[in-house]
C-alpha cells in the first residue's frame, strides 16, 4: 500500500512539474517545443479515438461526431502529451525515492 501510495504521489508531482514546464514553454513563448511535445501524443490520442466507442466521446464532449472534431482531437493529443511527461518525471522521482 505505501509503494502505490508513493507511486500515486511521484506521479501527482510529476503531472505538476509537467504543466510547470508547458507554462514556462507558453511564458517563454517557445510554441515550437510545444508543438513537439503534442506530436508524441498524436499516436496514442488517435489509438483511444479508433478503439474506444464513438458514444463514449460524444457523451463525454458533448460536440456530435466527437471523434472527428479537431478540437476534441488537439486537446486529446495534448493531454496525452502532458501525461506522458509526467509519467516520464513521475517515473524519475519515484526511481529516486526507491533509491534511498
Amino acid at each position: 500500500m505505501r509503494m502505490l501510495l508513493q507511486l500515486g504521489a511521484c506521479f501527482a508531482l510529476g503531472l505538476f512539474v509537467a504543466l510547470l514546464i508547458l507554462a514556462g514553454l507558453m511564458f517563454a513563448q517557445r510554441f515550437d517545443l510545444i508543438n513537439l511535445i503534442v506530436i508524441t501524443g498524436k499516436p496514442l490520442a488517435h489509438l483511444a479515438l479508433v478503439v474506444l466507442p464513438e458514444g463514449f466521446w460524444v457523451s463525454l464532449t458533448g460536440a456530435p461526431d466527437a471523434v472527428d472534431n479537431p478540437s476534441v482531437r488537439s486537446f486529446l493529443q495534448m493531454c496525452t502529451a502532458m501525461g506522458q511527461v509526467a509519467l516520464l518525471v513521475g517515473a524519475g522521482l519515484y526511481r529516486v525515492s526507491m533509491a534511498k
